[in-house]
């Protein structure tokens, strides 16, 4: 029972999020009891190793059905064979189960409390946090709330981590009731102080606009002149349009593609600067930047009316096999992106002027990172950019899943999002992480998009992920006066938490 009751919790977080069968729905009501079946398989088990395998095989199971994806551009671009690219996939769930083993391990011991469930959903958040320091982030609990208003009083706050928080804690109270131990409910009313945040923004008219151009470009071609002269023109035709020269557009933006675009080729240069006399306006495009060393690097270059650069950003945060190869993999796999030798990493945030206001550009898989994203605003950003090829996801739900990631972004440093995709999804998110108006994927067309600029900033934006480093401290201290290092992990401590009611213990 309790391994079905593993393998349950992996199914309803994968239900969570956007999958192969209906990719752009999710089922984000499930996530309050998410974790549930989890943690009632571990508080039945008194075994550590049982508990830690009983977490690790759901981690495995929802890292294996959330990211099937990988196979697949693996297979396509990275110039391994199918089975090899099962087996590189197979390894990378194995790898990435291993937080949740840890969870379940120590959730499975603190539930025999009736303080258990803000210590387990600490224990959560803390190990939730490490992910982007262990090779490869995604989805977090938390993006499961992208479209509940009322725990998204929470991002502004604290961040994607409060709402994973939330719905951590309502899955160890209802464990704690279906396993018929008193006290825990009272950690429902702690849900009372969502009253007290203020309210999302409202929907409000964006009084800017940008044209962006979603070119429909293949990965999988040989670029040749003649090819490359034909998507010059289509990006002429789009971005030059009567119609976009009567919106008086405040910027241009081309996505990052799977273009031969060099910053310092002088052709390329100039035709980017006819492009925006044409069309009256600056332009934000995806290019392959160089170090001082020549090093190649995936940038978002800002130019001007006459083709001067205004701006440059080198993407900080790179892809695993997307743009470089880690250790010990270089000689199983190439990289997906063309470029010979690995992409080097940008220096940190750059917000540019932009009239008289000033954005920020972050590029495609940057988007996952909140505490990196936060800094754009921190430094200035009124309005944020994000440009990507989402093109290498093929047609599975990833470019959903990536889209309902930059959502929170939105949401928690209150900036408008405008996402420039190669074949979608091209999106205007508002403050408040609503998607205001989209292309249809798959479509090579441009769009006028109304947004806001906007200068304040969230208690997010200015502290950053402070709440994880309180879930750090309240995770270990808890744990450890549960569970003393000196007591066997797999026996009753004689301490426990003092009951909500009287002077008495739970055991």
């Amino acid at each position: 029972m309790n391994w079905l009751l593993s393998v349950l919790s992996a199914v309803l977080l994968l239900l969570l999020f956007p999958r192969p069968v209906l990719p752009n729905i999710s089922l984000a009501i499930l996530a309050p009891i998410a974790l549930t079946p989890l943690i009632v398989a571990c508080a039945r088990e008194n075994r550590w190793r049982v508990r830690f395998l009983l977490g690790y095989a759901t981690g495995v199971l929802y890292w294996f059905g959330l990211c099937t994806w990988i196979q697949g551009t693996m297979a396509q671009y990275a110039g391994v064979g199918p089975i090899t690219a099962w087996l590189l996939f197979v390894l990378f769930s194995l790898a990435k189960g291993v937080q949740t083993g840890i969870f379940a391990l120590i959730a499975g011991r603190v539930m025999k409390r009736w303080c258990a469930p803000p210590v387990v959903a600490a224990i959560w958040v803390a190990l939730e946090w490490t992910h982007a320091y262990t090779g490869f982030e995604w989805l977090n609990l938390g993006n499961a709330g992208s479209d509940l208003s009322m725990l998204l009083r929470l991002a502004p706050v604290t961040g994607v981590w409060g709402i994973s928080f939330a719905f951590a804690l309502m899955s160890g109270v209802i464990a704690h009731l279906f396993l018929r131990r008193r006290g825990a409910s009272v950690w429902l009313l702690a849900f009372l102080g969502l009253y007290l945040l203020p309210d999302i923004p409202g929907p409000v008219r964006g009084d800017a606009n940008a044209v962006l151009v979603q070119p429909n470009i293949d990965g999988d071609v040989i670029w040749t002149p003649e090819l490359l002269e034909t998507v010059e023109s289509q990006l002429r035709t789009f971005s030059a349009s009567p119609v976009t020269r009567a919106s008086g557009a405040d910027l241009i933006v081309w996505p990052e593609m799977p273009v031969p675009f060099y910053e310092t080729d002088a052709a390329f240069r100039a035709f980017l600067a006819s492009v925006s006399e044409q069309a009256k306006a600056p332009i934000l495009t995806g290019v392959v930047g160089r170090t001082t060393k020549g090093a190649p690097l995936n940038s978002g270059l800002l130019t001007g009316l006459n083709g001067a650069t205004i701006s440059r950003y080198d993407k900080t945060h790179l892809v695993p096999f997307g743009e470089f190869v880690p250790w010990p993999f270089g000689g199983l796999t190439e990289k997906i992106s063309s470029e010979a030798g690995d992409y080097a990493p940008g220096s940190g945030v750059v917000v540019s002027k932009l009239g008289t206001h000033r954005i920020g550009t972050f590029i495609c898989y940057e988007s996952v990172f909140p505490s990196y994203i936060r800094q754009f605003p921190a430094a200035g950003a009124e309005v944020l950019f994000n440009i990507s090829n989402d093109g290498w996801f093929g047609t599975s739900p990833a470019r959903y899943q990536h889209l309902r990631i930059v959502r929170m972004r939105a949401a928690e440093v209150q900036r408008w999002i405008l996402r420039g995709t190669n074949n979608g999804v091209t999106a205007a998110i508002d403050p408040a992480g609503r998607i205001v108006r989209s292309l249809p994927e798959y479509r090579q067309a441009a769009v006028r998009l109304s947004y806001a600029y906007r200068t304040n900033l969230t208690f997010y934006t200015r502290f950053g992920d402070w709440f994880v480093g309180f879930c750090w401290a309240l995770g270990l201290i808890m744990s450890i006066w549960t569970s003393p290092p000196w007591g066997a992990w797999g026996s009753s401590s004689s301490l426990s938490c003092p009951s909500p009611s009287s002077g008495a213990t739970i055991e």
